[in-house]
């Protein structure tokens, strides 16, 4: 299976570079996988096709103000950082123009912190171990700044819109982008319907956005990233398995998290790791009956994902009608629901 099978041709003004103003009136580009049928709609009507009984499942991970600049201590050249995970006072990070950051590398990113290289890894990532004086996330907040992906060029006015609005636990390198579409007045509307609404973990980092840089797909290997389930979340989700009930995936990080843990399992379990599972056509989906997801990039391990959720040809036909529609792809664009 080759990367190239997983191209489209996108017009560079349908990459949305601002959010809508309201969240849910978003489209919504719904595909019924059976019967291969698409119909186009807005995001508010996603109440519409889930009914009494169905699981809705979402990532609670917060982007945290993930991108740092600093200068070289023994040089003063300028560093750019990118914080993906944290084990105890230790980040694994991206960093710009990496050849120049050697174990032992001291970059200053104000008087309240610095970093020093402990592990030099391959394809920019550094191991850093973090120096400071009083609370991490508290001199984050002030020096940090939102990683907004490459391909947005505007200023995001509002910090918050790059976050869900159920976002809790820190961590993310990134938003799980499908859950930006939710209001409160969609949740509420659910859950008056007798739809569930759980949260799991998943910290996005190099495992979702990292581009396929391989010919063969098979070759490609995915970094891994922190996710957790809740002893009282895997219940529930048993339980609904058990009484035939359905359980809809908000992302697919939340797809990733769910589908790792089942796999491994054969059931769902209150666990917290790492998983780098890759998910590309000839995957048997396990845990979930269908997905909310966005527009995602040409070739990357997300459209792979829903390709082998719904079938490539058929959402490669969904994308060109997109396209032809002017739907709003990536992060800030329009909806995808897969039933």
């Amino acid at each position: 299976m080759k990367v190239n099978d997983f191209n489209y041709f996108l017009p560079e003004e349908l990459i949305a570079q601002t959010p809508l103003a309201k969240r849910d009136e978003s489209r919504m580009m719904v595909l019924n996988r059976k019967n291969k049928t698409i119909e186009n709609k807005h995001f508010f009507d996603i109440v519409d096709y889930l009914k009494k009984g169905d699981i809705l499942v979402r990532n609670n991970t917060k982007v945290i103000p993930a991108r740092l600049f600093g200068i070289k201590k023994d040089t003063g050249a300028h560093v750019e950082v990118l914080l993906l995970r944290q084990e105890d006072n230790f980040w694994e990070c991206l960093v710009g123009n990496a050849r120049t950051v050697k174990k032992g590398t001291i970059i200053i990113f104000d008087d309240s912190l610095k970093a020093e290289c402990i592990e030099v890894k391959d394809e920019g990532i550094r191991i850093f171990k973090m120096i400071y004086n009083g609370i991490f996330y508290e001199i984050l907040d002030k020096l940090g700044n939102t990683p907004l992906p490459p391909y947005i060029k505007e200023k995001l006015e509002d910090k918050n819109r790059y976050q869900t609005i159920y976002a809790k636990i820190e961590g993310s390198a990134a938003a799980p982008t499908a859950g930006l579409h939710f209001t409160e007045n969609i949740f509420n509307k659910l859950k008056e319907k007798g739809i569930e609404i759980l949260d799991i973990t998943l910290h996005v980092g190099l495992g979702t956005f990292r581009p396929v840089g391989e010919e063969n797909v098979e070759d490609h290997i995915m970094h891994s990233e922190y996710f957790s389930i809740s002893k009282d979340v895997a219940n529930k989700l048993n339980t609904a398995k058990k009484e035939n009930r359905r359980i809809i995936s908000v992302g697919t990080t939340t797809t990733r998290t769910l589908e790792a843990v089942y796999k491994k399992y054969k059931m769902f379990k209150d666990c917290s790791g790492s998983t780098d599972i890759f998910i590309f056509p000839g995957y048997k989906f396990e845990a979930i009956d269908a997905l909310i997801t966005n527009f995602h990039l040409p070739k990357s391990t997300l459209i792979m994902l829903v390709s082998a959720f719904a079938d490539k040809d058929f959402v490669l036909s969904s994308y060109k009608e997109a396209v032809n529609l002017q739907y709003r792809f990536f992060s800030f664009g329009d909806s995808m629901f897969i039933y």
